[in-house]
């Protein structure tokens, strides 16, 4: 009976603290709060030795093993880094040496190396019931030298004639060989309606969730707007993300029309590894990509950011040859990277600050041995970006940029995250006032135990030490909170009250 009593009082405490305090409301999940991680199938993880075909790890232009178990295999490791999504390399079949996916030889099936169509569809399977998305790399600009079309007199008009690329010519660059790879004509109706039919039957086959679409400013710009129609018709929020690889946004912002949701931002990338990858670098340009991605792009939220990417030197290896460290460079980037507009997508090994030079030295075997420091870093940093929609919704801000340390706030709804980096090399103070945050709050760090509260003049100082950075949650300030303690007494009587009139009558029962 004591037991049950004391159940009973707890009731109205436990109702109260289960509510959280200022939370936004949760929506429907969209694409723009995803996190990815990104993928080349062969060198991730070897799951099915039966597959080992002409595997070789030290022929860094060799399979190294890597196959669809060993993604499956690696599905809660990568979940428990806090990413929502996964983009894997091409799957299609390919001719010998193709361990990276883009030399097709059959859009219909999947490479042996990488294992059967059965296993592909489980591995979707097994990432949905994950809640994780699956994102396929796609490619309609080329072919591999040895597809069987390329060799077939009746397959001759589905080819641009063979010519050398022309980079500053856009004829050229819709129509050349890119890399002696022959160049599938997207003009001619019948190469259309094959790569619009594969791109379909994928979908409905496997129920991916995205394309990542390879080569896009090497395709005409109709052929996308047809391409994006078609695939969308399968399946209601389907992902499109597009590659330009071109330090211009304005050339990027060229194919804003043609269906494509977002591309992975290039131009901002070589500003993020420029401003990162050594100590005391201003943070004013990085600050300036937030107009440009606003001015340039349809939807900045929808653009893919990135550090890393599997066709350029690892950043790790710029921050070898600035004899710095890499973890901290790593924490500062990935930092900006998950508290700003955009998807962030984190190329594998990143999260062991993988070293790498030019392609194929950036495709390094995945190594899960490593130490674990940022792997937990960039764990804590999903969680985050997962629990507040400012990060991935809210407005932004910028509140100070000077000497390294740069400090910007996202917005969204009663929702505000303010978010410190110190990319300096000494520790740093700076005085925020009220016309910048709300007077009487103060700043819960959501990294580490940091709190800063506003004083009496209506000013926070936050202090951070070199090379660190902070996210913060502007609330009320915590301590006595009388009207909330009022509320919970009242409750409390009330809750006694009942207890006690549901007792009196239980004991009239029992003398009756």
């Amino acid at each position: 009976m004591k037991r049950r009593v004391l159940s009973l009082i707890l009731v109205p405490f436990l109702l109260f603290y289960a509510l959280p305090v200022g939370a936004v409301e949760k929506e429907e999940r969209k694409w723009q709060d995803e996190t990815i991680y990104f993928l080349m199938v062969d060198r991730f993880n070897n799951g099915d030795p039966t597959n080992d075909k002409e595997v070789n790890t030290k022929d860094p232009k060799a399979y190294h093993g890597g196959d669809f178990q060993g993604v499956i295999d690696r599905l809660d490791y990568i979940k428990d880094m806090g990413f929502t999504s996964i983009w894997l390399t091409p799957v299609f079949d390919n001719q010998p040496k193709g361990y990276h996916g883009y030399w097709i030889t059959d859009f219909y099936k999947t490479d042996e190396h990488f294992g059967t169509m059965e296993t592909f569809k489980k591995l979707v399977e097994e990432a949905h019931k994950r809640d994780m998305k699956v994102v396929l790399d796609f490619v309609v600009n080329h072919v591999g030298p040895e597809h069987p079309w390329v060799d077939d007199p009746a397959k001759e008009d589905w080819f641009h004639e063979k010519q050398p690329m022309n980079f500053s010519d856009k004829e050229s660059l819709q129509n050349a060989w890119l890399y002696g790879l022959p160049d599938l004509n997207t003009e001619n109706p019948e190469v259309r309606e094959y790569l619009f039919d594969a791109a379909k039957w994928w979908i409905k086959e496997t129920d991916v969730d995205g394309y990542r679409l390879d080569t896009v400013r090497h395709v005409p710009q109709d052929s996308w707007s047809d391409f994006s129609k078609e695939v969308k018709s399968v399946k209601d929020d389907f992902y499109l993300l597009g590659e330009v690889f071109d330090r211009d946004p304005q050339r990027i912002a060229e194919y804003n029309d043609v269906g494509i949701d977002g591309f992975v931002n290039f131009p901002q990338a070589e500003e993020l590894r420029s401003v990162f990858n050594k100590p005391d670098t201003s943070m004013d340009r990085l600050f300036n990509f937030w107009k440009y991605n606003e001015t340039f792009y349809e939807d900045p939220y929808l653009m893919g950011t990135f550090i890393d990417n599997h066709d350029m030197e690892r950043f790790t290896r710029l921050l070898v040859q600035e004899n710095v460290f890499p973890g901290t460079r790593w924490k500062l980037a990935l930092t900006y990277m998950y508290t700003t507009p955009g998807i962030p997508i984190v190329y594998y090994g990143s999260e062991i600050a993988m070293d790498g030079g030019e392609d194929p030295d950036n495709r390094r075997l995945m190594n899960f041995r490593a130490d674990k420091e940022l792997i937990d870093y960039i764990s804590k940093l999903g969680k985050v970006r997962k629990d507040y929609p400012a990060l991935t919704r809210g407005t932004i801000e910028p509140l100070y940029e000077q000497d390294g340390l740069g400090i910007y706030k996202r917005a969204y709804k009663d929702q505000t995250v303010v978010v410190a980096i110190n990319n300096s090399s000494e520790t740093q103070t700076v005085e925020l006032d009220e016309g910048e945050l709300a007077d009487n709050n103060e700043l819960k760090g959501l990294l580490s135990d940091d709190l800063v509260r506003s004083d009496e003049n209506g000013t926070y100082k936050v202090a951070l030490d070199r090379e660190e950075a902070e996210i913060y949650l502007l609330k009320a300030k915590s301590g006595l909170n009388i009207p909330y303690l009022s509320a919970l007494a009242a409750v409390y009587v009330l809750f006694l009250l009942f207890i006690y009139l549901v007792w009196k009558r239980g004991r009239k029962n029992r003398k009756s």
